[in-house]
């Protein structure tokens, strides 16, 4: 049967679950379906964003076989800020 992946992680932890693909699933029932949302309470799936394979996409997008979803966490800081912090103090 073929698989999809599911990942998260934390600078502490991270997790990719496997799970058998089932036709017309849809990117945020397969979240759901996968229990990351259980393990890592601080997942909002209405601020973070989702991706198939590092490019973006919706709750409502379908993955294929052998897709990876995975889950953003929000940034803490913008890169173009920090890069111009870091390039002040050098």
């Amino acid at each position: 049967m073929d698989k999809v992946y599911v990942a998260f992680g934390t600078p502490e932890r991270q997790v990719e679950l496997e799970l058998d693909w089932q036709a017309g699933e849809t990117v945020g029932e397969l979240i759901e379906r996968s229990g990351v949302c259980d393990q890592f309470p601080e997942i909002d799936l209405a601020i973070n964003k989702t991706g198939i394979w590092s490019k973006l996409c919706s709750l409502e997008d379908e993955p294929e076989p052998g897709d990876r979803v995975e889950i953003y966490r929000p940034l803490k800081v913008d890169p173009k800020e920090a890069r111009r912090k870091r390039a002040g103090q050098e």
